[in-house]
């Protein structure tokens, strides 16, 4: 791509008809350009708020001084950074896109502004722990290492493991802390990161050593505490005598360490809160509540930059879409489609990691709607009368895409395939163009229930029951919750540097409805 991030995707026309019981979403360019910003960016009060001054200051640690600038004006040189393509840059080289690191220093300004919009007062040190490298099993072999996804989006540090990141409350001055190894590591795994080549490559404001983490958190928070009562609370001395008043408000400033735990509602895993030897000594100082809600709310609504890397990932996978479809025919295996996908991806976009399990289901396979794991390993052999249901999503620098594409292998539809994609064709046209601010999510799901329904009745799949009005009809079913039956999941879900991305049923958003198919949402 050309050093620029105003990336706009050729017209390109793709259907993404998911038959059986999956719903179908088709995007032409010119679609995509006027609602993207819309549709993936959700409204909320918080969502809207513009970023302050938390004013300049010295900041001097082990040696390195460092002048701050205001939260403020970080943020407005990092979205001046973004439109222009400056500074340090991401690319997989060639013709891939080229992501400003600026990006994620207006993470961490957002980040940082929403921590002391939620209290003004809060002062102390965001911690975060990056992914592991893990091994398989037993052995000593190494998956290809996937950066954890809070851990990205504050420093976008995607190809560094067992890292820890801290930001500074209030001036949000951020640094990364990677491991070093000996010479046996070195001479299996290649030298030691270069801290000054780390910091310049991810435009961060200092990077050390991982065994420098616990004395750097210990100088830092007795540095944001100037005062012995919180000298004291920080040694673990005990709390402040809360029957003198002016302690009381001393108290109120003691800085906290402030790690990431909450509940993926998606999921329903936890998020880990960072861990380092030494950590139990700011027992009486770690806050494990604040820091959630602030940054899963800030993922949610995506800034500019973010939204053209968005379009770059998902205009790569567009592509590989159209590539297999041309590749497939009868007497083909699943998982060469799924192969195919890969190959482009990564071959002409630098696309390294999928955003999930490639689904290949052709025919009967297309019911399944995780086909493709363990047990469902895309193995079957593609036969002329076959639908195939590819679900398939490549991720660029951990920002996912999710596309499905629905085509006769043969490349012509029968009667009734064509009846059944049309109808979830026509779901997907209505819920298009009802997406506006300020729509519910559930009512675009049943509209999109009560058009499958219709499209299942006329041809013939459904009937009236004895009723003659089908709107009357459609509305009965939907009482007794049959548009499930055919369409069991949600017909949608946000998506950022997760496939499932977080903040769809966050502390203070709307419940999720506990009906069939709506509680899938």
């Amino acid at each position: 791509m050309a050093r620029s991030t105003q990336f706009m995707p050729p017209q390109l026309f793709i259907l993404r008809a998911l038959l059986c019981s999956r719903i179908i979403t088709s995007v032409n360019s010119s679609w995509w350009s006027s609602i993207t910003a819309s549709t993936i960016m959700a409204s909320s009060p918080k969502r809207a708020k513009t970023a302050t001054q938390s004013g300049a200051r010295a900041s001097t640690t082990a040696g390195y001084m460092m002048k701050m600038p205001p939260l403020a004006d970080k943020r407005s040189v990092a979205e001046q950074l973004c439109q222009t393509c400056s500074g340090p840059i991401y690319s997989q080289g060639l013709e891939t896109f080229q992501v400003p690191m600026a990006l994620y220093e207006i993470n961490r300004a957002r980040v940082v502004q929403s921590m002391l919009e939620s209290d003004a007062s809060a002062r102390g040190l965001i911690l975060l722990e990056g992914g592991k490298q893990t091994t398989c099993y037993d052995t000593d072999h190494e998956p290809v290492f996937r950066q954890e996804s809070y851990f990205h989006y504050l420093f976008g540090a995607s190809q560094y493991s067992d890292c820890y990141g801290v930001l500074t409350l209030p001036e949000g001055e951020a640094t990364l802390f990677v491991p070093t190894w000996g010479v046996d590591t070195e001479t299996v795994c290649g030298p030691s990161p270069e801290f000054e080549r780390v910091k310049e490559e991810l435009g961060l404001e200092r990077v050390l050593g991982v065994s420098e983490l616990p004395s750097f958190v210990e100088r830092e928070m007795k540095r944001l505490g100037l005062d012995n009562e919180s000298e004291g609370a920080i040694n673990g001395d005990g709390p402040v005598d809360n029957g003198n008043e002016e302690k009381k408000n001393e108290a109120s400033a003691v800085p906290k360490l402030f790690l990431l735990k909450g509940l993926n509602t998606d999921s329903g895993n936890f998020a880990t809160p960072a861990s380092f030897d030494g950590i139990e000594k700011f027992k009486d100082v770690r806050d494990e509540d604040a820091l959630f809600g602030c940054i899963a709310e800030c993922r949610v609504t995506k800034s500019p930059a973010e939204i053209n890397l968005l379009r770059y990932t998902n205009w790569i996978s567009s592509m590989a879409h159209v590539e297999v479809m041309r590749a497939c025919k009868p007497g083909m295996m699943e998982y060469q489609l799924e192969s195919l996908f890969q190959h482009h991806t990564y071959t002409h976009g630098g696309c390294r990691h999928m955003s999930y399990t490639c689904i290949c289901a052709c025919g009967p396979n297309g019911n399944i709607l995780h086909y493709g794991h363990a047990g469902r390993p895309n193995s079957r052999l593609l036969t002329s009368s076959d639908i195939a249901l590819l679900d398939m999503g490549a991720e660029y620098h951990c920002y996912a895409s999710d596309i499905t594409c629905s085509f006769p292998v043969s490349g012509t539809f029968t009667k009734d395939q064509r009846a059944v994609y049309e109808s979830v064709l026509a779901a997907q046209v209505r819920v298009m163009r009802e997406l506006k601010l300020g729509v519910s999510w559930t009512e675009t799901h049943r509209d999109a229930e009560r058009e499958i329904l219709k499209g299942l009745i006329e041809c013939g799949v459904l009937t009236l029951g004895g009723g003659t009005d089908i709107n009357t009809v459609i509305e009965e079913m939907l009482d007794v919750d049959l548009g499930a039956i055919f369409m069991p999941h949600g017909m949608g879900h946000l998506i950022g540097i997760d496939t499932h991305d977080v903040g769809g049923y966050a502390t203070g958003t709307p419940q999720r409805s506990p009906r069939p198919g709506l509680r899938k949402l």
